[in-house]
Order: C-alpha cells, then sequence, then structure tokens
C-alpha cells in the first residue's frame, strides 16, 4: 500500500464510521432555496413600521379641539373659492366619488383613515367625496367629537377647498362633503384638452 494510500485509510478512520462522502450531484450548494411566505411575526412588523411611515407624513393633530355643536352644520371655504361653490356642495350638488365611513371608530383611527382617505382621493384625482361620521344629541357625544375632529381636520389639508355637511336626503349632519381641489396632473391635461380644442 503506497503512502498516500495509508494517509487516506488513516484519514478514514479517524473520521468514523457516521460520515460518509457527499453523494454524485449533490456536491453542488443550493442557490436556489424555495420562497418562504412571511410569518405573522414578520407581517405584524410590516405592517407596523407602514403604519410608523404613515403616522410620520401624517401632520393632522388629535389634540384637543373645541366642540361643536351637537346640532350646527360645519362648513368652510378657502379665500378665492368661490359662494356659489359651496352653496352647491352644502346641497349635494356634486357627486360623492368616493365615501369614507369613520362611525364608532377611536379618535385617533379617524384621523388615520381620514388622512390616508383623502390623500389617496387627491392622488386619483377625486373631486368630491363623502365622509360618513355619525351624529349625536349631546355635543360630547363620540360621533360629534369624531365631527368636531373632522371640521378642524379638514382644515389643515391644503388639497381641500371646501366642506359642508350634507343634505338630509345624504346624510345631513351624520355626514360631510368634501371638494378637493385639482391635481396639478389633472390641471395639466385640461390645459391639453383646451389647447387640442382651440387648435
Amino acid at each position: 500500500m503506497s503512502h498516500a494510500a495509508n494517509d487516506f485509510q488513516a484519514f478514514r478512520e479517524a473520521l468514523g464510521p457516521d460520515v460518509r462522502p457527499i453523494g454524485k450531484g449533490r456536491d453542488k450548494a443550493a442557490v436556489t432555496r424555495p420562497q418562504r411566505s412571511p410569518s405573522d411575526a414578520q407581517l405584524a412588523r410590516r405592517e407596523s413600521a407602514q403604519q410608523a411611515r404613515d403616522d410620520e407624513r401624517d401632520f393632522l393633530s388629535d389634540q384637543f379641539v373645541d366642540l361643536v355643536g351637537a346640532h350646527d352644520p360645519i362648513e368652510f371655504r378657502r379665500d378665492g373659492i368661490q359662494v356659489g361653490v359651496l352653496e352647491r356642495l352644502r346641497h349635494g350638488g356634486y357627486p360623492a366619488e368616493a365615501r369614507l365611513h369613520i362611525m364608532r371608530m377611536p379618535v385617533i383611527e379617524c384621523r388615520r383613515a381620514l388622512f390616508g382617505f383623502l390623500r389617496d382621493a387627491y392622488e386619483h384625482d377625486l373631486r368630491s367625496v363623502l365622509v360618513v361620521h355619525g351624529r349625536s344629541r349631546e355635543d360630547d357625544g363620540h360621533p360629534n367629537v369624531v365631527r368636531s375632529y373632522l371640521d378642524h381636520w379638514l382644515r389643515q389639508f391644503e388639497q381641500v377647498q371646501a366642506f359642508s355637511s350634507a343634505p338630509a336626503q345624504q346624510g345631513g349632519i351624520g355626514a360631510t362633503f368634501v371638494m378637493l381641489r385639482k391635481s396639478e396632473r389633472a390641471r395639466s391635461h385640461n390645459r391639453e384638452r383646451q389647447q387640442k380644442r382651440r387648435g
């Protein structure tokens, strides 16, 4: 037996009987591993991180606000917006292109829902939306507290041109119509259309 053969035999004996050579065709590392679905914990962490990012962008305040009267309508229009626009909004003259229902939600969840809803509506070039929040008989009833915050929050959105409590047949004091300004993309599209008409 050669010297190399003796060394190999000694090496095999040193490893013991449990160590076996790699089978043919299995001498390469697997570079593709089956894709595993994320665990519930990973999904929860991902959702929490997304919520934290959304909250950072959310400039709305949920600090104390003065309560509006439970039976008083709310309305607002920015400088430069004609009174006729508010009148038409007040009478439901602009059909709601989307609706947000925040009845019976905690105030902080209402804030998050409203922020995301208005941001998405603006990005999708919606102009008139309806927020359904409910109504209460008492000023400090939860629906009226939410409505008071809504009155405060909508004024903070520069994309909001006007808002008004809905007419009775569309929710009355329990719902609010919101008019959003046109996005830059929508304004640009309108300009292009007008130029084509002029030829």
